[in-house]
């Protein structure tokens, strides 16, 4: 049996015999009293168990001589002190050594006597054996110990893998402005599917993409691997963006997954000085054209979302980039951010575009940080931004 059973024991054996310094012997606690300055007048018998040492070894000594040494340090500098301004302390924890020398953990409740004059007369203390909840606490501790130490395995797996599903560096292109902007929702230690990516098909021939995988987590990060590395696979042979999307929703559909995912593409051509550019867009937001003089305009044509429909009907749009023109690709975390009240909406993005047109890298800051001071606090949705510009001639 424990301590703490045994004392319990002889309490109700104490109760049965109805005999008040029994009860006091056998209660379920340990009590002491002491002088005013801590010396041990009397204790009872749980604590003598509890303890080891026989009554007059405990006459002999006073209340903070059974501390550790880090116990008899607290209680000079606290216990004590706040005893006799406040006339009592509760559940102050612990540790009294025994007589063998080990170690038992207690909750210490006191309380201090006065006479009619103020002075104090007697200090009686009550010991709980705290066993069982310093082992607790110590379970409480580890595990909590553990799950962050897992919560932070988590979140350097979560980055390393959204690192993978974006370009190494800030794409380039020769002859354009090329800037980018990728903001994890919340604290970024989930995976989302947002997703960009620039990259070379021939001399003067690029693709420019930007997309939004459903869902989240890392069946969604494998979907955007699949994705992008489809994308890049089926241009080399498919000059329009349209067609692209159709090989892409192909593929999608004999992956057998419910997940479906969002998409908009550029062809960006080099050809006798100017900068040729088909949009196409798959149930994504529609690209913005930013014009030195005009209101930002949507551009490419739209499509169903990839994935879902067996004969999706995607349509294609050209322009022509002049000096100072500019296209800004984004995902939905844009648009559909919330402030306490309201969505950021499309009409808002416009005129932030409009706004920061003079270079690309200027456009993205000025969307992204507009974004985060409209939200207020951690973005609820990945949030990626991607701008192309002919600079001035």
């Amino acid at each position: 049996m424990t301590h703490r059973e045994v004392a319990l024991d002889g309490f109700c054996d104490a109760l049965l015999d109805d005999d008040p310094q029994a009860l006091y012997d056998r209660a379920p606690c340990g009590y002491l009293s002491t002088t005013p300055d801590g010396r041990i007048l009397k204790s009872n018998e749980t604590l003598r168990t509890w303890t080891g040492y026989p009554e007059a070894a405990l006459l002999q000594r006073s209340f903070v001589e059974l501390l550790t040494p880090g116990g008899r340090l607290y209680h000079e500098t606290h216990f004590a002190p706040m005893l006799r301004l406040q006339g009592r302390v509760r559940e102050i924890a612990l540790d009294v050594v025994r007589a063998d020398g080990t170690r038992l953990p207690v909750l210490v409740n006191a309380t201090l006597e006065r006479d009619g004059a103020g002075r104090p007369t007697m200090v009686r203390i009550a010991l709980f054996d705290a066993t069982e909840r310093r082992e607790y606490e110590r379970e409480l501790l580890q595990a909590k110990r553990r799950a962050e130490e897992s919560e932070q395995r988590s979140r350097q797996l979560a980055q390393t893998l959204q690192q993978t599903l974006l370009p190494p560096r800030q794409p380039a292109i020769p002859g354009l402005e090329v800037a980018a902007a990728f903001r994890a929702a919340g604290e970024g230690t989930e995976l989302g599917g947002d997703f960009y990516d620039v990259f070379q098909i021939a001399e003067g021939d690029w693709v420019a993409v930007i997309g939004d995988v459903c869902g989240k987590g890392v069946e969604a990060a494998m979907l955007t691997a699949l994705v992008r590395d489809t994308l890049r696979a089926v241009v080399v042979g498919l000059h329009a963006p349209s067609q692209a999307l159709q090989a892409l929703n192909e593929v999608l559909l004999q992956h057998h997954t419910r997940r479906f995912c969002t998409l908009a593409m550029l062809r960006l051509q080099h050809a006798d000085g100017s900068w040729r550019v088909t949009a196409g867009t798959g149930g994504h937001p529609r690209p913005l054209v930013v014009r030195p003089g005009a209101a930002a305009a949507e551009v490419g044509g739209p499509g169903p979302l990839v994935g879902v429909r067996e004969q999706p009907d995607f349509v294609d749009e050209q322009l022509v980039l002049g000096p100072g023109d500019a296209v800004v690709l984004y995902t939905d975390g844009v648009t559909e951010c919330r402030s306490a009240a309201d969505f950021y909406g499309d009409e808002r993005l416009r005129g932030v575009v409009r706004r920061g047109a003079e270079s690309a890298q200027a456009l993205v800051d000025a969307v992204l940080e507009d974004v985060l001071a409209f939200s207020a606090g951690p973005p609820r949705d990945d949030i990626a931004v991607l701008a192309l510009r002919l600079p001035p001639s």
